[in-house]
C-alpha cells in the first residue's frame, strides 16, 4: 500500500517573473510540522530531494482536487 500523498505548488519570484512548482509530497511527514513552510526548510527527505531556494519562494500551498 503507498503513501498517501499531496500536490504541493511553490511559487517562486526573480526579477518580477514568477514562477511556479508542483511537487507530490507525503501527508504523514507533513503531519509532523505545524506549518508547511517549516516543512519545505527542515525535513530532511524535503531536503534530500530537492532544493528550495527560500530567497525567492513566495508562496507554498496545498493544490485541492481541481486546482490548478
Amino acid at each position: 500500500m503507498s503513501a498517501e500523498t499531496r500536490r504541493v505548488r511553490l511559487v517562486f519570484v526573480d526579477d518580477g517573473a514568477y514562477h511556479r512548482e508542483t511537487l507530490t509530497l507525503p501527508v504523514e511527514d507533513m503531519r509532523r510540522y505545524d506549518r508547511l513552510i517549516d516543512y519545505l526548510r527542515e525535513d530532511p527527505a524535503v531536503l534530500g530531494r530537492m532544493y528550495v531556494d527560500l530567497a525567492r519562494l513566495c508562496a507554498a500551498y496545498i493544490v485541492e482536487n481541481g486546482d490548478e
